[in-house]
């Protein structure tokens, strides 16, 4: 290009030399070339900054051409609505807009546009719900809005298939932006939520009308597994048979109704645990208690231990009302570790945990029952009295059910029904007070018996849930009774972890008697003494031992020990010195337990 001698009034105030350059915008390289030059030339007349003037005067050039254009909107096929694109053109070839001198900005090579703005109930974040297009089919996918708004983290929607590349995000995150902005009030709005169960003011998830979905893709089967499939007459009719029969189907099956009263009841979540050999029925009695509510296939609805921690924490809190159903408990390695997750999951909440930014997330929260089967009981002789408090286990010492595989083939043709149907009736004016009576009086005629608080709100809730499903959905009058279940709650003696721990000392003394002085064999491994007056003299470091093989802790152990006069202590200390081959030693004077009645008379036979 042969630059003319313009002057400085050229540049200033005239258009001459810009029209020069733009001349050449049919050809990048020739383009480029020429702008460089004039911007030489310029400088040499004393005008700087001639690219600036330059990119102006072709924004210029946009705005004259814009008003005299038709607005902008989307032209994709088959597209939901007609959004305004503004400066986007946004058509089967995909989105793309003018760029500086004359060059096309792309954001995307296909259709892709929001279709729907989501809040979510619980938490009031926004989402969008992006249809995009590549081929002939529409799809979706729904986007947090702090994804849509970084160009680093938009590139996440590559994994579901949208074309977006580090170049390209940070003009689809514009596209996005402005789309939104120019047509907030044409695109729709709906409430979303990303759980089951009670939602403040508006129902129960997933019944509520028009609610979205939008939580983790993880839990969509989840979700989704909430439905109605089938008869409910042909469900009715094998439940009502069962409840005919085996007072343990009768519990597992109330259960599941009773998981959605924990929380407006104000109760507790707990535990229902079947346990016992093979061939036993649990994991169709689980599949039973799935089938008020869901598709009860294993890995839809129903879950197996075979998770972490904190997916056992993400998934009571995506439940949230409705059961947590959990099969094989014997897939858990770590039994003592499991007590751990017992406390955690019957208390509702889940761990409080940082973000990057120096803040917390929020809390995950729950109130239902949790289900479980396993070959073996869900807690220990170690196991803390908080866990073992929080837990009905129910022994299977005969089959739960006549013809399991028919149980378990019409549960899986027929499900959904009877949770929404018990939902609705609780919906209805009245029905949650009578519910609160309900659970009041069976609270209280529990808690005259020898269980705990605990255990008797468990019952309670189980009991009240049976009643109200008898009466609204079975209609058999089969309710269960007080006393069906009390068979099943434990005293306050076998919770207590100290009572327990108790037994557990005394046995163990028992079964190592030749390690201590006192007897007629010699002793090399000298645990302590035993008196004549029924006492074990223990040493304290022994004593520790111990506590720590039997999942105790030491020194609480001790206290309650000399609270209930099972010690003999020198005050202050709850211990005693005491010469041990003739060396004084600190101890442990542990009183053992009395025969209620010597005249006993030694068995004959072995019981079963």
């Amino acid at each position: 290009m042969t630059i003319s001698p313009y002057t400085k009034d050229d540049f200033l105030k005239g258009t001459k030399p810009f029209e020069d350059v733009y001349a050449h915008k049919a050809d990048p390289f020739v383009h480029d070339r020429a702008l460089e030059q004039m911007t030489i030339w310029a400088k040499s007349v004393g005008v700087n900054g001639f690219k600036k003037l330059y990119k102006a005067y072709i924004d210029s050039l946009r705005i004259k051409n814009k008003e005299i254009m038709v607005p902008n909107v989307t032209q994709f096929d088959g597209q939901e609505m007609e959004l305004d694109s503004g400066r986007w053109v946004a058509d089967e070839f995909g989105i793309r807009t003018d760029g500086p001198y004359g060059s096309d900005i792309e954001a995307c090579n296909h259709p892709i546009m929001p279709v729907l703005r989501l809040v979510n109930i619980d938490t009031g974040a926004e989402k969008l719900q992006i249809a995009y297009r590549k081929g002939k089919q529409w799809r979706k996918v729904i986007a947090e809005k702090g994804v849509l708004a970084s160009a680093n983290k938009i590139l996440e929607l590559a994994n579901v298939g949208v074309a977006v590349t580090s170049e390209s995000a940070k003009h689809l995150v514009q596209y996005f932006y402005d789309l939104e902005s120019l047509n907030y009030e044409r695109i729709p709005e709906k409430n979303s939520v990303s759980r089951l169960g009670w939602i403040e003011d508006e129902g129960f998830s997933p019944y509520v009308e028009e609610l979205v979905f939008d939580g983790d893709a993880n839990f969509r089967t989840f979700f989704e597994s909430v439905k109605k499939r089938g008869s409910m007459e042909k469900w009715l009719g094998m439940a009502r048979g069962i409840r005919q029969k085996r007072v343990f189907a009768r519990v597992i099956l109330a259960s599941a109704f009773a998981s959605v009263l924990v929380k407006p009841l104000g109760g507790l979540p707990f535990f229902v645990h079947l346990w016992g050999g093979t061939e036993s029925g649990k994991t169709v009695g689980l599949m039973l208690a799935a089938s008020v509510w869901a598709n009860p296939e294993i890995g839809r609805f129903i879950h197996t231990f075979n998770s972490t921690a904190v997916g056992r924490e993400k998934s009571a809190a995506f439940v949230n009302s409705l059961p947590l159903i959990l099969d094989e408990l014997q897939i858990v390695k770590d039994k003592r570790e499991f007590d751990k997750d017992i406390y955690m999951l019957s208390e509702g909440a889940g761990r409080t945990r940082g973000t990057k930014s120096g803040g917390v997330d929020k809390t995950p929260t729950w109130a239902n029952c949790i289900l479980t089967s396993g070959e073996m009981p869900i807690t220990g002789a170690g196991s803390g009295g908080g866990a073992v408090n929080r837990i009905i286990e129910i022994e299977c010492r005969e089959k739960l059910f006549e013809d399991p595989r028919g149980v378990a083939d019409t549960v899986r043709k027929n499900y959904g029904f009877a949770g929404r149907a018990f939902v609705e009736h609780l919906q209805q004016d009245g029905a949650m007070e009578r519910a609160a009576d309900l659970f009041k009086r069976y609270s209280v005629q529990l808690s005259e018996g020898d269980t705990t608080e605990k255990q008797a709100m468990a019952a309670a809730l189980v009991l009240t849930a049976d009643n109200l499903a008898t009466e609204w959905i079975f209609k058999d009058g089969r309710a269960l009774t007080a006393g069906e279940i009390s068979e099943f709650l434990r005293t306050k003696a076998s919770v207590s972890a100290h009572e327990r721990g108790y037994q557990y000392l005394c046995e163990t003394i028992s079964q190592n008697a030749n390690k201590f002085l006192g007897g007629d064999a010699p002793v090399s491994d000298v645990w302590g003494r035993l008196e004549d007056d029924d006492t074990a003299i223990v040493i304290r470091k022994v004593f520790d031992s111990i506590c720590a093989d039997g999942g105790y802790n030491a020194q609480a152990l001790l206290s309650w020990l000399a609270q209930n006069n099972y010690l003999q202590t020198s005050k202050p200390h709850l211990t005693k010195t005491v010469r041990i081959n003739n060396i004084p030693t600190r101890c442990v004077v542990l009183r053992l337990p009395q025969l209620e009645n010597d005249d006993f008379e030694p068995l004959d036979y072995i019981p079963d």
